[in-house]
């Protein structure tokens, strides 16, 4: 088994829509980024390649080239997927925690699970997904954006 951790955080772009999870989050300001900034997924992407030992995001989608210039970062995430399961891994489980003071996450937590589970090949009961406030504290707890913790656990795929 092989474990990963993955950090991401983005400052908030009231000219752009969040996604996060892979999910369209309404009436919340987005995130400034290369891609679509979807810091929930770039943490993820940076767990799994770091369970791995393939790597981070910005060694595979460096954000100086104009491909990934508003990516869809579920593009990222598919792509380590596949990575890691050509390196001999499935994926255990998804452990992430979002902190951020706004927008309030619990009504979209179930959607963003059921996408991260969907892109993962794994069932939903193997992604969690929290949400946290950073109590004032820092520029998360300022309210000016989004920080993402994930870990994830890979296991050696059969046959492999």
């Amino acid at each position: 088994m092989r474990v990963g951790f993955g950090y991401d955080s983005h400052v908030f772009d009231e000219g752009r829509p969040l996604r996060l999870g892979g999910v369209l989050i309404p009436g919340a300001p987005g995130l400034r980024g290369h891609s679509d900034a979807d810091a929930l997924v770039h943490a993820l992407v940076d767990a799994l390649y770091g369970a791995a030992a393939l790597g981070d995001i910005g060694s595979h989608f460096p954000d100086t080239d104009p491909r990934w210039a508003g990516a869809d970062s579920l593009l990222f995430l598919r792509a380590a997927v596949a990575e890691v399961r050509a390196a001999g891994y499935t994926v255990g489980n998804v452990d992430a925690t979002v902190l951020c003071e706004r927008p309030k996450l619990r009504p979209h937590i179930d959607a963003i699970r059921a996408c991260l589970a969907k892109e993962l090949g794994v069932p939903v009961t193997s992604v969690s997904v929290k949400a946290k406030t950073n109590e004032g504290m820092d520029a998360v707890g300022a309210g000016r954006g989004i920080a993402v913790h994930c870990v994830v656990l890979l296991a050696f795929a059969a046959g492999s």
